[in-house]
């Protein structure tokens, strides 16, 4: 347990909102105790607040406190607040966090970036967030999908024509759904939705192969808290005019995300029973067949995820992740699985990583992505990774090396041109921050952050207290090394932090 004192926190329905950097409140921290032991569904319980406690309080633009939203820079790197007025000012008294990104990969200028959207921390009543930007992150449009009607676990995604998708999880009536929603038009406005089976924790990949199966959708939740009885899984064959009947999965992993590899194979990874295990399906890219998986393996990563701990006591730590290399090399199909878990030892978390070379029949040993002391006591939370299409491994996650023994965190990120054999020196890419401002009736900062990797770009959104609140931002990071491309900071009014080194 970290030795920094857990701060005192007022109950959300009577917090006093204190404005800009002082936002006080939330529930009362859990203890900080790790999820070490094999886990079943039922013990997910315990972490689950997808559902709603409180009353939607209407919060009218009009009369919220705005100041211009600020542009936080370190070093190359500069992130940009997301959710934003129509002006482009920070809303005082809000928040938003557990973001996911999809980026139109035709014209990456355009990029979509939902949340979960608190118009008010003096409830935890939420809303499906969103934002979009059309010229590289300079300016977003923000807004919700269905104002006043509860929604969680967003989920971004886009196809290979550039249209984006939107997973949200709903729960009318006490029954957990999701609907799908789509933007043909770079994520400026939306559509009504498809109602696509699913339930908490759901995660969307979306077909980008080019063959018979591009376009396909996918999605795998938690099944204990799911509208469609024992099932975890559904696949729309058509960009998303419907969703099949959903379907079980072996071993019905949890926590965890979907991935689709260079020949349409399906991999689903996450917490079950007793660790962390791969799904495997070569037949889903088939329209004509029935949907199912043909392999389930165990996977070491030489730890397991934690919850409810650290700097986030009321929520993951992060989830697991899949991906695949889609490049024409000598790796395409590799698969790779990455998250942040408890090691052995005094340490509480590290970013571990392993890799399948044959299809995800067997795979290697763990590789620790952070470079810190291995005995430091130190978090490296919300470990989050995603393949480049010339075959790089990016990786990021938020850590505490910087304030040893407590939990003031910074965005890191490192890469691997070697299929994460080997990784670069990490490197801070954001200003600290603390996670524990501006609870919005929850103990946490969200479940997740998101990324989207080109070859030139990689694509980060996160959530972070630099304004004394919890708030999105959007990191456009070039990966070599420079800062954006010319013209990106010209014409811009914002508010500028002091730049950290």
């Amino acid at each position: 347990m970290s030795s920094r004192p857990l701060p005192l926190l007022f109950v959300a329905r009577t917090a006093v909102i204190c404005f800009v950097a002082t936002v006080c409140l939330a529930k009362t921290v859990t203890a900080d105790e790790p999820v070490l032991q094999p886990m079943t569904h039922e013990d997910a319980l315990k972490f689950h607040n997808e559902q709603p406690d409180d009353p939607y309080i209407e919060a009218p633009l009009a009369d919220r406190v705005i100041h211009p939203a600020r542009r936080w820079r370190r070093g190359a790197s500069l992130s940009v607040q997301v959710n934003v007025d129509g002006a482009g000012n920070n809303i005082v008294g809000d928040a938003a966090n557990e973001p996911s990104i999809a980026v139109d990969l035709t014209d990456s200028s355009n990029v979509a970036i939902g949340w979960r959207q608190f118009d008010t921390i003096m409830s935890n009543f939420r809303q499906a967030g969103w934002s979009s930007t059309s010229d590289s992150g300079a300016t977003w449009n923000a807004s919700v999908i269905e104002p006043g009607v509860f929604r969680s676990d967003p989920v971004l995604d886009s196809d290979s024509d550039g249209n984006f998708y939107y997973n949200s999880l709903s729960v009318p009536g006490g029954n957990f759904s999701c609907e799908v929603f789509r933007s043909f038009n770079g994520g400026a406005t939306w559509d009504a939705g498809v109602f696509a089976a699913g339930g908490d924790k759901q995660w969307m990949a979306i077909d980008r192969s080019g063959g018979l199966s591009d376009g396909h959708i996918y999605s795998n939740w938690n099944e204990t808290f799911s509208c469609c009885g024992p099932t975890s899984f559904v696949r729309s064959t058509d960009g998303g005019d419907s969703y099949e009947s959903p379907i079980s999965i072996p071993r019905q992993p949890f926590w965890g995300t979907t991935a689709v590899g260079p020949n349409g194979d399906t991999y689903v990874t996450g917490r079950d029973g007793g660790g962390i295990t791969v799904v495997k399906s070569t037949t889903l890219k088939d329209p004509g067949m029935p949907p199912a998986f043909d392999s389930d393996v165990s996977v070491d990563l030489g730890g397991i995820p934690r919850a409810s701990a650290g700097p986030n006591p009321g929520g993951l730590l992060g989830q697991v992740w899949v991906a695949v290399d889609q490049s024409l090399g000598a790796r395409s199909g590799w698969v790779y699985v990455l998250a942040s878990v408890n090691p052995p030892g005094a340490d509480p978390l590290d970013v571990h990583l392993v890799r399948s070379e044959d299809g995800g029949a067997t795979w290697s040993a763990p590789v620790r992505v952070n470079d810190d002391p291995s005995d430091s006591n130190t978090w490296q939370w919300f470990g989050t990774l995603s393949v480049a299409p010339n075959g790089r491994l990016d990786a990021i996650w938020v850590d505490t090396r910087a304030d040893p023994g407590g939990f003031d965190s910074e965005l890191y990120y490192a890469s691997s041109d070697d299929g994460g054999i080997t990784w670069s020196t990490n490197q801070a890419i954001s200003p600290a921050f603390d996670p524990f401002l501006g609870y919005p009736g929850q103990n946490k900062i969200g479940d997740y952050y998101d990324m989207v990797s080109e070859d030139a770009f990689v694509h980060i959104a996160y959530s972070a207290t630099f304004n004394g609140e919890q708030d999105v931002y959007y990191l456009r990071l070039p990966t070599n090394g420079t800062l954006f491309e010319d013209g990106f900071e010209s014409g811009t009014t914002a508010e500028w932090s002091t730049t950290v080194p």
